[in-house]
């Protein structure tokens, strides 16, 4: 039995959960996330929990009945509390800027690049080498974080790009001098 998936889901007095026909819905104060649940998995609902369980023990039900779980209960926190990844540009003259809902950043190039927030996200720079993205859904906030990285990865040489906070990034030694 898995770990993860036997595991039950605590719901929160301000969050409602609804479970109709292979979908489970989730609305709290930050907003609303709903999400297909796989054929072999279902989830139960019990006084102010869930419950996931799978109908065998084969390899896919094993593997689907933990993701399942933890997809839940991101829901469930992404609608109390939110989600965040903060990114850091490391570099001289590398900054962001915030302007409504669109964020340009200046790293270097010829040209600034320009992203606009999607929707149930937030941006913020609290400073001009910080970028904050806040969001209810956990891969969107995170794929969103790595597209923007993807613009300019921190180098090995001189350490310079973006990077999440408290990324370390591994340096390596430059040519030898004479």
């Amino acid at each position: 039995m898995s770990r993860i998936g036997k595991k039950p889901i605590a719901v929160p007095d301000r969050v409602q959960v609804e479970i109709d026909n292979g979908n489970i819905t989730v609305t709290g104060p930050l907003g609303r996330l709903s999400r297909k649940i796989p054929d072999p998995i279902t989830v139960e609902r019990e006084e102010g929990q869930l419950t996931v369980k799978r109908a065998s023990d084969s390899v896919t039900d094993r593997s689907l009945h933990g993701l399942t779980r933890t997809l839940i209960q991101n829901m469930i926190t992404g609608v109390t509390e939110g989600f965040s990844r903060t990114l850091e540009l490391v570099g001289v003259g590398y900054r962001a800027n915030l302007q409504g809902k669109k964020l340009t950043i200046n790293i270097g190039f010829s040209h600034p690049v320009v992203f606009e927030a999607e929707e149930n996200m937030e941006l913020e720079v609290p400073s001009p080498t910080q970028i904050v993205v806040k969001g209810i859904d956990k891969q969107q906030v995170g794929n969103f974080a790595a597209v923007i990285r993807k613009v300019h990865p921190p180098e090995p040489y001189k350490g310079k790009g973006i990077r999440y906070a408290g990324e370390q990034v591994r340096r390596k030694v430059g040519k030898a001098g004479t």
